[in-house]
């Protein structure tokens, strides 16, 4: 059996003989073949809104506003997505205030050359861009989650006449699919807010998982915090495995993001054949740069991997360890069995950087 796989920014070959090859469980975007370009497919999204009136109509009148997109760990396609968005707003709007507001939740800040990548130099060098920092003194307090954690969130994505978010749907391994309300909570969330929302009883609780919406306390919370932002409208993408532009729903932030979190099950659920060795990667570039990213990757090999069996995750790790907290807690743990109980004893407002990704992980 011969086949290539996802690695950084291209595609790596394995060879696996036939006697051991059990099957190849690959999501339908991997070869989906949308009926027109990219450009079209996000055209028509924001042509026709899903319960919500037009992005034109939304923003005349409006003095300033702020588009949520996300950060360098995020296979955005902002080059297609982001030109149409500014252009569409402006047409409608041309005195309007835009600030393009990188939601890096509590990951390294983006860098110039990262924003570049994403956007294009063209439109980092003409737009106001900032990037999101989860300190509490750049943060507004709206109250308390439903978890009970306090709800802080940028003052810049808070002080504003309109709030929207570009974004893309994927699976996620606990907050049950990306996109939508994610762009707030964690987005552009304190870190104090992040870390309650990602808390220990959250994250072992078995309806925070891939797929999940329904109960899945995580989502809940993140809902809400999105209700509190004002979050008015989303253009949400689903992309192959190239990061190429297959779907798109735009309107309102619940109902578009529900459709694309369908359209994404629909075409991504595949039956599992649990075996002793699973190869896995995490789509590579960008998501592939570190090992708390990998991690997300790694779960998915778990569901089709046997007890005591192997997995075997292929990234390129550019960023190392991903998180000096992370690193710290795993290398400083005598078993993942004696970290995981460790864990399971924090309290929610004391939940510490990285302790969710070291939790799944373990």
């Amino acid at each position: 059996m011969k086949t290539t796989i996802p690695y950084h920014k291209s595609r790596i070959p394995i060879e696996i003989p036939d006697r051991n090859f059990v099957c190849s469980l690959v999501s339908r975007a991997e070869n989906f073949h949308p009926n027109t370009i990219e450009q079209a497919i996000v055209e028509r999204a924001l042509d026709n809104p899903i319960g919500s009136a037009s992005l034109e109509e939304l923003v005349r009148g409006k003095r300033r506003m702020v588009i949520i997109s996300g950060d360098h760990t995020r296979p955005i396609p902002s080059r297609v997505t982001m030109p149409i968005i500014l252009r569409r707003i402006r047409q409608a709007n041309p005195d309007i205030n835009i600030t393009i507001l990188i939601a890096t939740g509590f990951h390294r800040p983006t860098t110039c050359q990262e924003l570049i990548e994403r956007f294009g130099a063209e439109i980092v060098a003409k737009e106001n861009i900032v990037v999101h920092r989860s300190r509490e003194d750049e943060m507004v307090d709206l109250g308390t989650l439903p978890s009970g954690g306090r709800l802080l969130l940028n003052k810049i994505a808070i002080d504003t006449d309109f709030l929207m978010a570009e974004g893309f749907v994927e699976a996620h391994f606990f907050a049950g699919f990306s996109g939508g309300r994610k762009a707030v909570l964690p987005g552009v969330a304190s870190a104090t807010t992040v870390m309650a929302n990602h808390c220990n009883e959250f994250i072992a609780d078995p309806r925070a998982r891939t797929g999940q919406l329904e109960g899945n306390l995580i989502h809940q919370d993140m809902l809400y915090a999105a209700a509190q932002a004002k979050l008015a409208f989303i253009l949400n993408v689903v992309i192959d495995a190239d990061k190429q532009v297959i779907a798109a729903f735009a309107g309102d932030s619940q109902k578009a993001h529900v459709q694309g979190c369908d359209f994404v099950l629909n075409l991504s659920r595949v039956k599992k054949n649990p075996t002793d060795i699973v190869i896995t990667t995490n789509g590579g570039y960008p998501l592939d740069q570190n090992i708390y990213q990998a991690v997300k990757g790694m779960t998915a090999a778990e569901a089709n991997c046997k007890a005591g069996g192997v997995i075997i995750m292929v990234a390129v790790l550019s960023d190392g360890h991903g998180g000096e907290s992370f690193c710290r807690m795993l290398t400083q743990a005598h078993s993942p069995q004696s970290l995981l109980e460790k864990l399971s004893r924090v309290p929610r407002n004391r939940t510490e950087p990285d302790q969710w990704e070291a939790q799944i992980l373990c």
